[in-house]
Parts: C-alpha cells; sequence; structure tokens
C-alpha cells in the first residue's frame, strides 16, 4: 500500500497497531512502521511530532530512518533540530552517518547561518571520507556560500576533481550571494570554456549578477544563449529574469519585448518584474495599466506587485493615489501592508513636500517604524530645507537602539544635514561618533560596461589603467561645459573653500565612468552607468549638459531609479 494522504496513513496505523498486538510477521511490522515513518516525516508540513514517536517506536532504526528524519528536521521552521538529532545519533546510535546524512545537515546550517558548525561538519566529513563524494561537495559549497564564505567555497570548488552543471551554478549563485557579481560573471564565462552546458538555474542566477552590474553585453549574449539551447523557454523564471535583467541594464523596451513575447505562462513575478521596471524608467502610467490588466485577467497581485505599484506612484509623484493604494490594498487585493509599502507612500508624501502627513503616517501606522522610514523623512527635511523637523526627527533616532550597519547610514545622514545647515561643529561631533565606533562610510561607486567588460570606479579613482586619460578627459569636458554648467557647491558637505569642493564635484564616481565612456565609445553611442548610490544634484546637472553638447544618451541607474539623460533634459524631470 502506497501512503498518499493521511486518511491511508491512520489505516496503516491501525493495521500495524493491531499486527503489533498479535505478534504477526516482525518483518511486515517493521516495513509497515517504515512506510508510515516515511510519510509523516516529508508530508507533516512542519509538524514532526508524530514522525519522531514512530521512529522512537521502531525496534531497530536504521541509517534510512536517521537520514530522514534530520532530511525532515531541515526543511521545518526550526532546522536546528537536524543538527540535535544529528548528536543524539552519533552518542546514541549504532549508526553511522553516511553521505546521505551530511547534505541535510549542511543544508541546516546555511539556513541558520552557522558558519562555526558548519566548519565542525566538514572537518567530520574529511574524516569519514566523503569528502569527495559530489553531492556532499556541492552541499558545502551551498553552506560556506548562505553564511557569506566565499572563500571557503571557492576552496572546496577548487579541490573538487569532477565538476558538472550543479558545481558552476552552485559557485555562480553563491557568489552573487554575497555581492561579489563580477566574479560571478568570470566564473560563468570559465564554466562555459570548460565546455560545460548551462541550465535554466544557471541562467537564472548569471542573469542575476549582470543585473547588479549592469552588464548588458553579458545579458545579452546570456539571452542568445537561452534562445539557440531553448534553456527554460517555456519556465516563467527565465523569463522574469530576462525580464529583471534588462530593465537594470537601462533597457527597458528589450525588457517589454521578452514580457510581451511569453505567452502561456505570465505568472504573478512576471508582471510584477515588469511592471517594477516600468516604474524605475519613469513609464509610470504604463506601469498602472499593466498592473490593470493584470487584475483584468484574474491575477492576484502579492506584496511584491504592490510595492512596484506604489514605487510607480512614489517616481510619479501621484501622491492621493498612492496614498489611495496603500489604504485599499488588503479590502481590494488582499495584501497586507508591509513596511516597504509604508516605506514608499511615507517617501511620496515626503519628497512632495507634505513633510507632516508623512511623520503622522509613520508615527499612527500598525507597524514599527524602522530606522529606514526616519531616515526617509530626515532627507527629505533636508531636502526641503525644514531644520526645525529634523533636528527633533534627529533626536528621536538617536535614540533608537542600532545595530552596525543601521549605524553607520544614520550616522552619515545626520552629519550631512548638520552640513547642509552650516553646523559644523554638530557635523564633527557625528562624525567622532562613528570613529569611536570604528564605522566607515561606503564610498560612492559607479560601474559602466566596455566591449562586455565592466569597471568600476570610486570617488577620486587613480587606480584605473587609464586614469590619466580620464582625468585629462575631464579637464576638456570642464573647459567645454563652463558657459552652461556651474558645479553645485552646496552638494560638498565639508568645511573647506570653493576651489577644493569644485576639486571634490569633479571626482565623483560617475563622472569618472562617464568620461570613461566618452572616450572609448564612438560618437552617438548610447552610455549607461550604474551608481550604488543616490545620485546628487550636481552630478545630475552635469549628465544634462553633457547628453546636449555631447549628443550622446545617457542612462543612469542610482539606488532609487533611473535617469534617461537626452539633449539636456532627464527622464525624471528633476524630481528624484
Amino acid at each position: 500500500m502506497e501512503i498518499t494522504s493521511v486518511s491511508e496513513a491512520l489505516q496503516l496505523h491501525a493495521q500495524i497497531l493491531k499486527s503489533g498486538r498479535t505478534q504477526r510477521n516482525h518483518h511486515r511490522h517493521q516495513h509497515d512502521l517504515t512506510k508510515l515513518f516515511t510519510f509523516s516525516a516529508l508530508s507533516s508540513n512542519g509538524d514532526l511530532t508524530y514522525a519522531r514517536l514512530i521512529l522512537d517506536s521502531l525496534p531497530s532504526p536504521n541509517s534510512f530512518h536517521c537520514n530522514t528524519m534530520i532530511r525532515a528536521y531541515s526543511r521545518s521552521p526550526d532546522p536546528v533540530k537536524a543538527l540535535h538529532f544529528f548528536l543524539s545519533m552519533l552518542r546514541n546510535s549504532p549508526n553511522r552517518p553516511d553521505k546521505f546524512t551530511y547534505p541535510f545537515l549542511l543544508k541546516s546550517c546555511a539556513l541558520l547561518g552557522l558558519t562555526h558548525e558548519g566548519k565542525q561538519l566538514h572537518g567530520l566529513i574529511f574524516k569519514s571520507g566523503f569528502g569527495s563524494d559530489r553531492y556532499v561537495e556541492h552541499s558545502l559549497i551551498h553552506m560556506y556560500c548562505a553564511c557569506g564564505e566565499s572563500g571557503h567555497a571557492y576552496k572546496v570548488f577548487d579541490k573538487m576533481l569532477a565538476r558538472d552543471v550543479v558545481s558552476w551554478t552552485s559557485m555562480i549563485d553563491g557568489l552573487v550571494d554575497n555581492d561579489r557579481p563580477l566574479e560571478a560573471i568570470k566564473m560563468f564565462e570559465n564554466m562555459l570554456e570548460d565546455g560545460v552546458e548551462v541550465n535554466e538555474v544557471t541562467v537564472v542566477s548569471v542573469l542575476r549578477a549582470c543585473a547588479k552590474t549592469g552588464a548588458l553585453g553579458v545579458g545579452r549574449r546570456v539571452h542568445e544563449l537561452v534562445k539557440e539551447q531553448t534553456i527554460g523557454l517555456k519556465e516563467a523564471n527565465v523569463s522574469t529574469a530576462l525580464i529583471d535583467m534588462y530593465t537594470k541594464c537601462g533597457c527597458i523596451e528589450s525588457a517589454r519585448l521578452v514580457f510581451d513575447e511569453i505567452k502561456f505562462n505570465k505568472d504573478v513575478f512576471s508582471w510584477t518584474a515588469i511592471i517594477s521596471g516600468l516604474a524605475s524608467h519613469e513609464n509610470c502610467q504604463e506601469a498602472i495599466d499593466l498592473f490593470n490588466q493584470m487584475q483584468e485577467l484574474s491575477i492576484n497581485p502579492d506584496e511584491r506587485t504592490m510595492t512596484a505599484v506604489l514605487s510607480a506612484c512614489r517616481n510619479a509623484g501621484w501622491v492621493s493615489e498612492g496614498y489611495t493604494y496603500l489604504k485599499t490594498m488588503h479590502k481590494k487585493y488582499g495584501v497586507w501592508p508591509t513596511i516597504q509599502h509604508y516605506g514608499c507612500v511615507v517617501d511620496l508624501l515626503a519628497r512632495a513636500g507634505h513633510l507632516s502627513d508623512a511623520e503622522e503616517l509613520i508615527r499612527k501606522m500598525p507597524i514599527e517604524a524602522d530606522r529606514v522610514l526616519w531616515r526617509t523623512l530626515i532627507w527629505a527635511c533636508k531636502l526641503h530645507k525644514d531644520m526645525n523637523r529634523a533636528e527633533r526627527l534627529i533626536k528621536h533616532l538617536e535614540s533608537l537602539k542600532m545595530d552596525s550597519n543601521d549605524d553607520c547610514g544614520s550616522l552619515v545622514l545626520i552629519g550631512n544635514v548638520y552640513a547642509s545647515a552650516g553646523k559644523w561643529h554638530d557635523k564633527a561631533r557625528t562624525r567622532e561618533l562613528m570613529n569611536k565606533r570604528g564605522l566607515v562610510k561606503s564610498p560612492g561607486s559607479s560601474k559602466i560596461e566596455i566591449d562586455g567588460a565592466v569597471h568600476e570606479f570610486i570617488v577620486g579613482d587613480s587606480g584605473h589603467p587609464e586614469s590619466e586619460r580620464i582625468y585629462a578627459k575631464l579637464d576638456e569636458i570642464e573647459e567645454k561645459l563652463k558657459e552652461e554648467y556651474q558645479p553645485k557647491l552646496y552638494e560638498v558637505l565639508l568645511e573647506v573653500d570653493d576651489e577644493e569642493k569644485t576639486f571634490q564635484l569633479s571626482h565623483h564616481s560617475e563622472k569618472l565612468a562617464l568620461a570613461f565612456g566618452l572616450i572609448k565609445t564612438g560618437p552617438r553611442t548610447e552610455i549607461r552607468i550604474v551608481k550604488n548610490l543616490r545620485s546628487c544634484e550636481d552630478c545630475h546637472a552635469f549628465m544634462k549638459v553633457i547628453s546636449k553638447i555631447y549628443e550622446r544618451d545617457i542612462i543612469m541607474r542610482d539606488r532609487i531609479r533611473f535617469h534617461h539623460f537626452r539633449n539636456g533634459e532627464c527622464s525624471c524631470k528633476d524630481y528624484w
């Protein structure tokens, strides 16, 4: 009897109890208990109490039973129980771990971020002689990457005697997750050189890397590979990854073409990807039109879809529409508002100058506000020069308990607010506090892809092989633009003279990337730049003038949205 439902499991349990009372057919009794245990463990939906009771009732549980229990715990809401069970297995069971035991233990470590325990398991694997089992090696790579130890993952990968598509894909995916997308792209190219055939999981992973870096050339090559080898063409996840890649590489037209080519299996993820992409490229009305079309087709939005819709409202400055979506989203669409949804509307209100309304929304919303929300409002106070409100909110922000990452972001913002108001003593105090806590602000960086290679620049970068040409080009640009562009010195939040402020502004990372793009590409070629921070007003004005004087279309992605500069204008209409 194959068990396919709970009722069948209960019937079998009744038979087992009856056969146990009559003491007939011991082997049959054991076989039926094993079937019941396996069904209970792997179909428990999180409650493994019953499965554990059956396991404990087995006269002589074997390695299969132990491994099944570990596997079930690793898939449960509390995967640490897999490790606890393993320890009891080592102490009390005659069954020794085998090559099927360790992958699920490593999965538990990956889910919980238990690097130390993962390394201990790696030692046991080595001593037990299972270190060359490919499935175990793949699990080690995944565990190390999930724990942020991609260096250790590299070591496992390098020692593998034979690598298949899973080996390569595990490394590529892990590098992307560890914010090392350029290495992931290089790994993908090495994989192709080794003649390993990619699958749809590989494709999705490398497209994620392209999306992070703006590597459009690589992304297009992957798309061609998908079409040539028909890799996952009917799978929604591949199409969604392509839409996301084209969107984040600045090609919203290509993203829309991919979306329109999906004929039969457009799911909520595909719709959300294109709606989000259109919103980030200022095609906000088109994004809302697609959202309405999605509902007409009876495809229910999820949390991410509603975030995309609210982002469209935010980017377009549609205050009443965004507020209405937030207030009606649960009743109308069945989606409870999250902190991300409130964040979009707070940003919408704040950027539109409705600072009191934004603060009231934060204080009255049913979810506890995080530091990001308060920082959003403080930044808007700086933008709209409401220093009284900013200083009051800063005191509240400083009273909140912060972890190191939030601490750094919050203190940088606080320092910038004080500097913009000319309160240099308060800015210096904030800087001293950062130094005392060992916090370092992440530098601004910009990436540009030239001939399939991604080049990254940081503020004041002098490490690029062509730095001399880049700075010479900037001097040429400065001379050519001096009639139409004046540096916005107020953007330099340092107590220095105007000459030093001008020097600081001229070395921003996106300007270095732009100069390099002008050197390396022909006339009228589009230039695409990916920036890790929000664009400053000076660089925004600079890009507009460059697009007119040099007759170049410039597409720049900052932390918030895309800016399409053409003939002296920007798609954001200076609202960002």
